[in-house]
């Protein structure tokens, strides 16, 4: 099969033929019909990030059709309809247990045993996948614990986002912050994860929704997508134009999208009484964040103000992930706009650079049903 495989470091994705095994036991093997393009594979392709090595097979935000299943998997069939989840649930330790997918204890529980033969491999040896994934491909070969059965109706394209730009945006709202309505939000960085921080901000029915960047076409989108201000922070003092915002109250809530010490700094400086960073947005190793917690210097602990990590929207997928699905098929969720363009595989390192530049939400990778 024809698969985009980053081999070093900083190199370029390489179009190349990579065989892929047959399913055992819980793998299931997917047609991959949609691949969405992260900042998260750029992440890793571009710093090594996040600890895995090369070479290896990018692509976590998938939608497909099963085409083979193991000898032990119940939950899914030949032919359904399914999107993975960037998480990888043992689904028996005390935390998946309680529905606590993200805090799994044993994600190495999902691999394949060393002993078999390797799930990708070419001619130079074996491939890795991000995060049990691997979706720039035609094919992904998955345990059946990262894959969720997904109404038919649901357009592949839209489907595809909905694993980590959705299920990560939407969940940290939801699932982690949990916000109300009548609260305040700002969201620094309206990317594809920043959009549906704010479209589920406005779902959840937050009244005062800030979306923060610096590039104006992402603002426009911000809008679109519920944010009831926005605030070029390349133009004027983001601190002082958001406590202009809000009265001198700031917001309960900011989430960073983007892993930059000086971004979440800046967030920290615009809340509120009680109010709440949340960090989403990967960091490169080694980066630091610097508090200061005199009441003196800095406002944080006289009031009750806190910083948190938001990994994955805390997602119980197996629930999160229909849900989306079935806000999309009401018209309640804008997914469409978050597709900036479908491309072919081999126009890859283009959608990374065009990523890069900003402007854009998502590419997605599409590939034609399989005879």
């Amino acid at each position: 099969m024809q698969a985009a495989v980053i081999r070093g470091i900083g190199e370029k994705f390489d179009i190349s033929e990579v065989a892929i095994a047959e399913p055992m036991d819980h793998e299931v093997l997917v047609d991959v019909r949609a691949s969405g393009v992260c900042h998260s594979d750029i992440f890793v392709a571009e710093t090594g990030g996040m600890g895995f090595g090369m070479p290896i097979l990018l692509g976590h935000e998938i939608a497909g059709v099963v085409a083979a299943v193991g000898s032990a998997v119940s939950r899914l069939h030949v032919g359904d309809h399914v999107v993975a989840a960037a998480l990888q649930p043992c689904g028996e330790c005390p935390a998946c247990l309680k529905g606590r997918l993200w805090a799994c204890g044993n994600p190495g529980a999902l691999d394949r045993d060393p002993s078999a033969a390797p799930r990708l491999h070419d001619d130079n040896g074996s491939i890795g996948q991000l995060q049990g994934l691997g979706g720039f491909a035609e094919q992904a070969l998955i345990h059946e614990n990262q894959l969720v059965a997904i109404d038919a109706a649901m357009p592949f394209e839209q489907a595809a986002i909905i694993g980590c730009a959705v299920a990560t945006g939407g969940g940290a709202v939801l699932n982690v912050a949990k916000v109300q309505p009548g609260q305040s939000v700002a969201v620094f960085g309206c990317g594809g994860v920043g959009l549906n921080a704010i479209q589920l901000a406005a779902l959840a029915g937050a009244t005062r929704i800030i979306g923060v960047d610096i590039q104006p076409e992402k603002l426009e989108l911000a809008t679109k997508f519920g944010a009831t201000d926005t605030v070029d922070s390349s133009r004027v003092d983001v601190v002082e134009t958001i406590k202009e915002l809000t009265g001198s109250e700031g917001v309960d809530h900011a989430f960073v999208m983007a892993g930059v010490p000086a971004i979440a700094e800046a967030a920290v400086g615009i809340l509120g009484f009680d109010g709440t960073v949340y960090l989403v947005g990967a960091t490169e190793a080694g980066a630091e964040l610097t508090l200061r917690t005199s009441p003196a210097e800095s406002p944080l602990l006289p009031n009750q103000q806190g910083i948190r990590g938001s990994w994955l929207g805390s997602s119980n997928f197996y629930h999160d992930i229909p849900m989306y699905v079935n806000l999309y098929l009401q018209g309640r969720l804008n997914l469409d706009d978050l597709v900036s363009q479908t491309i072919d595989l081999t126009e890859i390192n283009d959608a990374c650079e065009a990523l890069e530049r900003g402007g854009i939400a998502r590419s997605v990778i599409t590939f034609p049903a399989r005879s």
